[in-house]
């Protein structure tokens, strides 16, 4: 009976041992992380006049490569987690004693109740796991996985 309790306490340990180690990121994505030519990346929707450009050399190739394919996720599922994300983000340019000041210098102006449309919604959610992952931050409760 003792030893069954050790296994189990063994397993439950072990279990929830890899949720705790991190993120796993890939050589390959590592090299799309280094990268420095590359294409910025325009969110546009000329209707709502949003605009954002993404000049980080690397998400462009790291799009293209390594994100979910467009469609794979609904415009409701993107909304969702770009308003908490952005939500996250303007907090943090609030205090820049507290996060990196270089890494978030510019509020996102985001309202949750405009419809942007899929791709807007689209890139920025992939800007955002990119970013997490490069950066190794946190915006929300949400594990940054491919």
């Amino acid at each position: 009976m003792k030893l069954n309790c050790v296994i189990i306490l063994l397993f439950l340990v072990l279990g929830c041992k890899s949720s705790a180690d991190g993120i796993a990121i890939s050589s390959s994505e590592k090299d799309a992380f280094e990268e420095t030519t590359g294409e910025p990346v325009v969110i546009a929707d000329k209707e709502k006049e949003y605009k954002i450009t993404i000049i980080d050399p690397g998400f462009y190739s790291w799009l293209k490569s390594f994100a979910r394919a467009e469609g794979y996720y609904s415009q409701s599922f993107l909304e969702n987690r770009n308003a908490i994300y952005v939500l996250n983000w303007n907090q943090r340019v609030l205090l820049p004693g507290q996060y990196p000041s270089n890494l978030y210098e510019w509020p996102i102006d985001y309202d949750p109740q405009t419809d942007y449309g899929y791709e807007v919604n689209y890139k920025l959610y992939n800007y955002f796991i990119y970013f997490q992952r490069k950066y190794n931050q946190r915006l929300g409760p949400y594990i940054p996985r491919l």
